[in-house]
């Protein structure tokens, strides 16, 4: 062979070795709140040679996607409920199974809203809503469930269960308010510091609905060796950093 062709074929390999290092992009199923820091761990992981892709909506879809045979490789959910929902159907891998973050709920109003309201037992949100209607996920949706409880806790579920503009998911929920569709609306506090028509009106007190834990998981139908890496590096300072970065608290590792 040529000296000529041999260089051109030697650089034909080493073009192709990097893809062929990185491996085949992780399908990434993930709850709708986690997308802007999510898409920005993707970015950091990238640097590391590897590729993620990202498929979001409610924790409640995306788990019931993979019970029905979706191509995902790793699986991130907004409570423990939708996990373990999978779990006992034995479509994660236990062992991999971590809880990576948590969140504060919020009250919140259009920001050029003037009403004032004390997050508290006792608040009067039915009188505030006026006519209109309180925005949250549905009722199958973490950000619903949290919502549903923290209203209960405080004695206003049952002024405003018949009044409520219900979402597919908490994203869905945050822009009835920022498109004053809604006066006021539930969701988790990372949503709206992102959403600059909106302002936070209060924060839920965490006693009054259950911790609000993001757990993430490999899928047992992944066959792709790269998903347990893009897990670990999740759980990892880098991505702790973005995490921080977006308004999330941290998991320490166990």
């Amino acid at each position: 062979m040529k000296l000529s062709h041999l260089v051109a074929a030697l650089a034909v390999v080493l073009a192709a070795t990097p893809a062929l290092a990185a491996g085949k992009p992780v399908n990434v199923f993930a709850a709708a709140s986690l997308k802007n820091a999510l898409d920005e761990v993707g970015r950091e992981y990238a640097k590391t040679g590897g590729e993620a892709r990202f498929s979001y909506a409610a924790s409640s879809a995306m788990a019931r996607q993979i019970e029905q045979g979706a191509p995902a490789d790793v699986y991130v959910s907004a409570d423990v409920g939708w996990m373990t929902y999978l779990a006992e159907r034995g479509l994660i891998v236990a062992a991999s199974r971590r809880d990576l973050l948590t969140n504060r709920l919020a009250l919140i109003a259009p920001a050029d809203s003037r009403t004032s309201l004390k997050v508290a037992k006792g608040m009067p949100l039915a009188r505030a809503l006026g006519d209109g209607r309180l925005a949250v996920a549905g009722p199958d949706v973490p950000a619903g469930k949290y919502a549903k409880a923290a209203l209960i806790s405080l004695g206003a579920w049952g002024q405003v269960s018949g009044r409520l503009a219900q979402a597919e998911n908490v994203r869905t929920a945050l822009q009835y308010v920022a498109r004053g569709e809604s006066p006021f609306g539930v969701v988790y506090d990372t949503d709206a510091r992102l959403e600059p028509k909106v302002r936070i009106v209060g924060l839920f007190p965490a006693a009054s609905h259950p911790a609000i834990v993001y757990p993430a998981a490999l899928v047992v139908g992944s066959k792709n060796p790269e998903a347990a890496k893009f897990l670990s590096f999740m759980s990892g300072p880098r991505a702790a950093a973005v995490f921080r970065k977006y308004g999330f608290t941290v998991l320490p590792r166990r």
